[in-house]
Parts: C-alpha cells; structure tokens; sequence
C-alpha cells in the first residue's frame, strides 16, 4: 500500500506586537529608477514602522512635488495620504496635526522642494516644533527636471554633463538647529542599519524630527565628480557614533562599559543607544553639533548619526494647550461661535 507524502502546513506569516504582518505596512510598486536610493529609504521605513508596532490607520503622509514626494505611494499603503502642491507640503502638515493631533505625521520632501522653492515653509515648520517625521531625500540634483544643481549642492560639485557648481550649499541640519528643530540626524540611503535605527528613535520623539539623506541619483548624479554619488558618500562619509534603539515595549539591558556609550531616553520611554566611535560627540550639546557640522563641511565629509536632540522643548500642539480631544472630532456646536462670542470678539478690536 503506497501512501502519499504531504507538505508540511506554510508556516503563519510573522506579525509585530500589533499583529499585523510586514506586507501590511507596503504600499504600491515603485516607479522609480532602478537602484534609486529612494527605495532604499522606503524599505527601511517600512521596517521602522512595522518593528517599532504602529497602526498604519494612525499614520498621515505627506509630500510635495519631485522624485523623493513620490515615495509617500510605495509604503503604508493604508494610511492617511496627501501630496501636496511644490514646496507646501509643511502647511499642509501643520494644518492636519492641528485639525488632529492623535496622528502620526510622516513628511517625505526632495533638497529642492525643502531647500528652494519651499524654504519659506519649511523654516516656520523648524520653529514652530510641528510634531511630525521630516525626511529630505537630498540628491542634490532637480531628478523631474533632467538633473540642474539643487540649493543643497556642494561647491565644486560636477554635474553630469560636465558642470560645475559655483554656489555655496545650503546645509538642512544646521539650519534646523539654528531654528530649534529638535532632533537633527543625517544618514546614508546606503547605510540601512544606521538609518533603520534612527527611524524607529523618531517614532519615540515627540517634536519635528529632521532627517537630511543622502540618497544618490543613479540616473543624473552618481558619477565621479558627484559629492552625491554612492561612491562619494562611501568614501567621505563620518560616523558619530554606532546607533541602537530599544523601544519602550522592551526591557533596557546594559552591555556596555561605563563611559562608551550613551543612552538617550525619549518621551514615550524608548531609549537611544549611542556607542562611541572615536568622536566624544554629545548630541544634548548645540554648540558642539554647530561645530561639528562647519568643521565636516571644511574638510570634505558629511557627519551621520544623530547630530542634536533636546528632549527638554516642547512640541507646536503643547505650547498652544490645545484642548483634549482633537480637533477634528469635536462637534459643531463646540467650535462654531455664538452671535455673543463674535459681539464680544468684535468688541475687543475695537
């Protein structure tokens, strides 16, 4: 009598703390250049929200116009979503984390639509401390519009057809410290770990959270000559320190010696974990993330890793002691003025 071998059962697809599996937190196919760093951010996005446990259906996205605004489309793909008009996408994000404040706000911008045609916003967004992730996906080329110099550039930079920039670069991460912004980092679309590590400490960070990274062109602005290639940032790139994070979910464990590392503890109760790399670089300290910065650029390197945090500030919706409950989920009764409430507003501007 013969028997049939059957197949073991396919195991259960893995789920996070939420219960939710990895491919509920994609979103469409990307249409992008093969090899685009963009993706490559995109993928460690999705990790971060999917190992970190947040409800999709809790989180906003929001972009504006170029190569990296596209992205918003290829993860969470069952989350809140707007695309916005070039440059104006930090309005927009204020405006949606006033009307309800229980979101998560993640924000994908381009060097172009952050740094030139939407500067003006973007640095009321700094100062104000909206909470909400900002990314900048800095290629330092306009992609959309066959590859011009973008205002985050670098003296000196040779553009594909043989160009050479002659103007200075606007640097994100010193302007956002400048401004007050709160938690500054800079990574490497190449350097996953690093970045998926940084991600998950900015779920835990209540407050703008700035990304500056560096994602290289593969169509206009990967070749030599390029401070935007993956070459170059290979070759010219500085660790400030190795980074690990344990959430607040999971128990802090101490493996390391007095004075190699630093803990950092977010307002939901995650912990950064900085380990020395032969930098004492303390991120708490403004002065010496300033420096630091100017000192990099001097010397042809860009820092990565987290450059400041001050978990001390406090957020936009704090300091305008907002009421309770959002303000999209309170009644028309509750915020539509009297005729007594506008005599009475009226009378005071007299």
């Amino acid at each position: 009598m013969s028997t049939t071998m059957q197949p073991p059962p396919a195991a259960a697809p893995k789920t996070n703390r939420l219960g939710y599996t990895v491919h509920e937190y994609k979103g469409s196919d990307s249409t992008l250049c093969a090899g685009c760093g963009h993706d490559a951010i995109t993928s460690q996005i999705i990790k971060a929200f999917y190992e970190y446990g947040i409800d999709p259906y809790t989180v906003a996205k929001m972009s504006g116009i170029g190569c990296s605004s596209k992205t918003p489309a290829y993860f969470l793909g069952k989350s809140h979503g707007f695309n916005a008009v070039h440059g104006r996408m930090p309005a927009i994000a204020t405006g949606a984390m006033l009307g309800n404040k229980n979101l998560l706000t993640i924000g994908v911008s381009g060097d172009g639509d952050t740094a030139s045609i939407g500067m003006g916003q973007f640095v009321h967004l700094l100062r104000r401390n909206v909470p909400m992730i900002y990314i900048i996906e800095n290629n330092g080329v306009y992609g959309l519009t066959k590859g011009q110099f973008s205002a985050t550039a670098d003296v000196g930079s040779r553009a594909k057809k043989g160009f050479v920039n002659e103007l200075p670069p606007v640097d994100v991460c010193a302007m956002a410290i400048e401004l007050g912004c709160n938690f500054v980092a800079r990574s490497f679309a190449g350097d996953p770990k690093q970045l998926l590590a940084l991600l998950k400490a900015s779920l835990g960070h209540k407050g703008t959270a700035l990304f500056d990274i560096v994602s290289p062109c593969v169509t206009f602005n990967n070749h030599d000559g390029s401070t935007k290639s993956y070459k170059y940032a290979k070759e010219h790139e500085e660790l400030l320190h190795e980074i690990s994070f344990v959430p607040f979910f999971e128990q802090i464990g101490v493996d390391y010696k007095e004075g190699e590392a630093t803990d950092v503890e977010l307002h939901d109760g995650s912990h950064i974990r900085l380990r020395k790399t032969g930098h004492g670089y303390d991120p708490r300290n403004k002065s010496e993330a300033l420096n630091s910065l100017r000192n990099a650029q001097d010397n042809n390197e860009f820092l990565t890793g987290l450059i400041y945090i001050n978990e001390a500030k406090s957020d936009f919706i704090s300091q305008l002691q907002m009421v309770d409950n959002p303000l999209a989920t309170l009644p028309q009764e509750q915020v539509q003025p009297t005729e007594a409430d506008l005599n009475q507003i009226m009378a005071e501007l007299m």
